[in-house]
């Protein structure tokens, strides 16, 4: 996108003396937090959108102007231009920053110059569960007083927002593995959840995945932190030093280990948490899923190596709802239940499905949007295992994103593999027909990296106001 190519120092050099700096796309979830942290780091900050939403609202109360549409004048006087790799390059914003030779910088750039800022950068990275993650280590932090800079995938309703800036030296961060992003990150601690074969369009094979992990893992200055119960993380950490890895997981002999694990109430995760060997705290989750407890101990991991205490810890995780599009539930509709999930890879349908069949609910809708082509034709058979969990099927078009459809894949050859499962191409025939047919003490789960989560709030729109 940036006809020029730079080092990280001349753009450091760069963010260091500049003032004025345009977002295109500013309510984006990895563009918002990154504005409002230059925002209060003294920055005169602008931005561009064509979408509504809270994150703009946010930006816009801070008194970040918004101007919502995209067109060469909304530039100005900008010094420095940040953009995401889902924009066109063809945009009349980026085409009038070239042209005016303004510098451009790549969302996943800044944050990486961003994080130099901080001593204490941890950067929370994995396949599955990094957003849940980072959000449960954030909530720990913030409710123990700590003040941290945050950054997130999704929304942290503790904080109404993808992101704040804080006045210490922490910063809690979720690090994308798309792209390498995460590997322009200068973390003091690295936290590695799990490695999945994922972004293959990129990455190629399951192998450049591991490396790419390993890399992240080896810029951790201070502390690498690595689930032992994942195959693949234990790859990627091959060759740190020993003296920086604190391993978690459910066996022995590890910093940190799960014992008595168990669900309560239907899907909550609830455990005993030792550290060196030792009792450290009776942990109890606010959100459900048996996957959650892994995720819990490498929040709990990071947030000791903040200074949290046990007590802390485990307020922190108990208080902790969800992030937003991780298991949301926006509330209960004519006696159906509706929540919504960023689950858009097999792995991560199943472990959302699994937790949804544990809750006692009558019967499990999955509506899934496929997300991008690649995606969908690697992974179809992943699909078609993960998706049969649920009692009742529907299928949405893919949302192809950035692509075109090379693979000639379609949602038709998901469904046709499920007894019983929908292809209904768009969300207002899928809303039309659960309305219709979801019963009393049903729970529908729309499912998807896309925007079915539009979807979710057609079919409560539906059924009638919340109860």
């Amino acid at each position: 996108m940036e006809t020029t190519v730079r080092t990280d120092e001349e753009l450091q050099e760069i963010l260091r003396s500049v003032k004025r700096v345009h977002f295109v796309g500013i309510g984006g979830s990895g563009m918002s937090p990154l504005a409002e942290i230059l925002h209060t780091r003294g920055y005169r900050i602008t931005g561009s959108d064509v979408n509504p939403s809270d994150n703009v609202d946010r930006m816009t109360g801070l008194g970040i102007p918004v101007a919502m549409h995209q067109g060469a004048e909304n530039i100005g006087d900008a010094e420095l231009v940040v953009y995401t790799s889902a924009v066109n390059p063809q945009n009349p914003e980026l085409e009038e920053a070239r042209r005016r030779g303004i510098p451009l910088i790549e969302r996943g750039k800044l944050l990486g110059l961003i994080s130099r800022h901080y001593k204490n950068a941890v950067g929370v990275a994995g396949t599955h569960g990094k957003t849940t993650t980072t959000s449960m280590l954030a909530q720990i932090l913030l409710q123990a007083g700590q003040d941290p800079t945050v950054f997130i995938g999704g929304r942290l309703p503790l904080i109404h927002a993808n992101g704040r800036a804080g006045s210490s030296d922490t910063f809690v961060c979720e690090a994308c593995e798309f792209q390498d992003h995460y590997l322009s990150m200068t973390p003091a601690v690295s936290v590695i959840l799990n490695v999945d074969a994922d972004h293959l369009d990129y990455f190629g094979t399951l192998e450049n995945v591991i490396a790419s992990f390993h890399t992240f893992a080896g810029l951790a200055s201070r502390a690498v932190i690595v689930n032992h119960d994942d195959a693949n993380a234990r790859k990627a950490a091959e060759g740190i030093p020993k003296e920086k890895l604190i391993w978690y997981g459910t066996g022995t002999g590890l910093a940190w280990s799960a014992r008595n694990c168990r669900l309560e109430d239907g899907s909550y995760g609830a455990y005993d948490l030792y550290h060196n060997g030792e009792f450290f705290a009776s942990l109890k989750l606010g959100v459900p899923g048996a996957h959650n407890i892994s995720n819990s101990m490498a929040a709990a991991a990071a947030a000791h190596l903040c200074g949290a205490s046990a007590e802390q810890i485990a307020d922190g995780l108990r208080s902790f709802r969800g992030a937003g599009r991780r298991f949301e539930f926006l509330g209960t509709f004519g006696g159906v239940t509706i929540a919504d999930d960023y689950a858009h890879h097999p792995t991560e349908i199943a472990a959302t499905l699994g937790a949804a069949k544990g809750m006692g609910h009558r019967e499990v809708w999955a509506v899934f949007q496929p997300f991008t082509f690649s995606r969908t034709a690697r992974h179809l058979d992943g699909f078609v295992q993960s998706l049969s969990a649920a009692d009742h099927v529907i299928v949405s078009d893919i949302m192809g994103s950035r692509e075109e459809n090379t693979w000639g894949v379609s949602s038709r050859q998901i469904t046709e593999k499920i007894p019983g499962a929908l292809y209904l191409p768009t969300f207002p025939e899928i809303a039309a027909y659960v309305a219709s047919h979801a019963q009393e003490g049903d729970l529908v789960l729309t499912m998807g990296g896309g925007d079915v989560y539009k979807c979710a709030r057609m079919i409560a729109g539906k059924l009638g106001p919340k109860e």
